[in-house]
């Protein structure tokens, strides 16, 4: 694959999105774009568009960061799965290539993969994700993004919105339900007892 760059332009809008269909890339061709341009993310959707997203403020970096070492140190207690951040990929089963901004998998289906499929973009869709909303971020694609998660078999979605002070649950045949300003977020039964208080990062 011949070398593609991007430069990194702070005017330019959180995310792109370019129809690549007709490229046909492969998942070694992604995994190169995505290595030879490390300032920025990359999703592919199951339509072959490329998103391509800028790096987040600094804010949203730190409420990130938060949420992440809480899932982390609920994990890390538990064993029961694995935690991820926000620079992981995963290819769902409808193809797409996504980045939920904190994710958990199960330890038995993250051991069922072989040691390649670890180090790449794991072919599958995590147990949990999170999806944290930025200030650019339009809600209506996180909102398409979440509902795409629990279609390819996530059990629990959270998409957290510190500007609104809201919280999504979506878990899977059920109705989403919005909560305003919660105390608590509940991982049941999925996570069971991981209880996080989104108030600390609104």
């Amino acid at each position: 694959m011949a070398r593609t760059s991007f430069v990194l332009d702070h005017s330019l809008p959180h995310s792109l999105v370019l129809s690549v269909q007709c490229l046909g890339l492969t998942d070694e061709q992604f995994r190169q774009l995505c290595q030879e341009n490390r300032d920025l993310q990359f999703e592919l959707t199951a339509q072959g568009e490329l998103v391509i997203m800028t790096p987040t403020g600094t804010k949203t970096g730190w409420r990130n960061a938060k949420l992440t070492q809480r899932i982390a140190n609920w994990t890390e207690k538990k064993g029961t799965g694995v935690s991820f951040d926000s620079s992981t990929g995963f290819t769902l089963p409808n193809g797409a290539k996504r980045s939920p901004d904190a994710a958990w998998v199960r330890r038995e289906r993250w051991e069922s993969l072989s040691e390649d499929q670890q180090e790449g973009f794991a072919p599958l869709c995590p147990d949990f994700v999170v999806e944290l909303r930025s200030p650019d971020d339009s809600i209506s694609d996180l909102q398409d993004k979440m509902s795409e998660y629990m279609e390819n078999g996530a059990q629990l979605g959270w998409l957290l919105d510190p500007g609104n002070r809201q919280a999504y649950v979506y878990r899977p045949e059920k109705p989403v339900a919005c909560l305003e300003n919660p105390e608590t977020v509940s991982g049941d039964p999925v996570l069971p007892g991981f209880v996080f208080n989104p108030r600390e990062i609104w």
